[in-house]
């Protein structure tokens, strides 16, 4: 199988009590799962402006999204079925306002994007779905200390 790069910009967007906001996606051929906010840079962009335009466009909240916190390499499918090996980099947000506005959504998005909720860390250990990056906990940890660096 040949699998195209995928340069992407994921978001580590927490609220004033430390939640992070995870989106739900319900593909048609495969489980239900939890991501955080983000996706790929488009041709020219950067890695920060792909994060701002994702953040713009999935949550409706302007803001810059600083400095890359986290880095991951990991190969998977994409919700159009492509073969991919995602260069994903990650950056924190902080936000006081935990209003979401889907106005920005894509096509693609209305259809699996089916919900969001802010979870706390012991909701994320207890659940028992689908989520990714499988350790989001670890990662949130790390970030919200001020650690950085490659997952």
């Amino acid at each position: 199988m040949i699998r195209r790069e995928r340069p992407a910009a994921r978001l580590l967007v927490l609220d004033p009590e430390d939640r992070i906001l995870l989106f739900r996606f319900t593909p048609p051929n495969g489980p239900a799962f939890w991501a955080t906010p983000g996706g790929a840079v488009d041709p020219g962009e950067s890695y920060v402006e792909a994060g701002m335009r994702e953040l713009r466009e999935e949550t409706g909240i302007v803001a810059a999204v600083g400095d890359e916190v986290a880095r991951r390499r990991v190969e998977f499918v994409t919700l159009e079925g492509d073969p991919v090996t995602a260069d994903e980099r990650y950056f924190l947000i902080r936000v006081d306002d935990c209003k979401i506005s889907s106005d920005g959504y894509t096509d693609l998005e209305r259809r699996m994007m089916t919900e969001h909720r802010w979870w706390n860390r012991s909701d994320l250990i207890a659940s028992s779905e689908i989520i990714y990056p499988e350790d989001i906990v670890a990662l949130v940890e790390r970030v919200a200390s001020g650690r950085r660096g490659a997952l």
